[in-house]
């Protein structure tokens, strides 16, 4: 069901900050820091190979990474986006094995303006998963 890794989120106290560790300490290739509102993030992105990184600073005081930055002062990996075919299929199949989708259960448009959902970390061996659309 699943397809490929779409990224690895992290959540950094300094997008700026945590873009110019990855270019210069490791070459990476990094796209400028960019304000999303509607999701309560600053993002950059590090492309990889093979995936992406997603670094993530909390916009604004409803910023839904905000919390997790206080629990985890110096950062610290968020969520795994996986990419589905079909997200609906894959919600559908996923709720009737028992996990459980946050929110209202109905895909929101991500930061790459897919359809996405988030699937609780405790169903998932403690780890927030991220479904995009392909």
């Amino acid at each position: 069901m699943i397809g490929r890794l779409n990224h690895v989120a992290i959540v950094v106290p300094d997008v700026r900050a945590a873009a110019a560790l990855y270019r210069n300490a490791l070459g990476a290739k990094v796209s400028e820091p960019v304000a999303l509102p509607p999701h309560g993030v600053t993002v950059v992105f590090v492309e990889l190979p093979n995936t992406k990184i997603e670094l993530l600073e909390p916009l604004g005081e409803k910023s839904p990474v905000r919390g997790f930055l206080e629990r985890n002062p110096s950062g610290g990996m968020h969520h795994l986006c996986y990419e589905v075919e079909d997200i609906l299929a894959a919600r559908d199949r996923l709720v009737a094995q028992g996990a459980r989708v946050l929110g209202d259960g109905e895909p929101k448009i991500g930061a790459h303006d897919k359809p996405v959902l988030f699937l609780h970390p405790k169903d998932f061996n403690g780890t927030l998963i991220e479904l995009e659309q392909a």
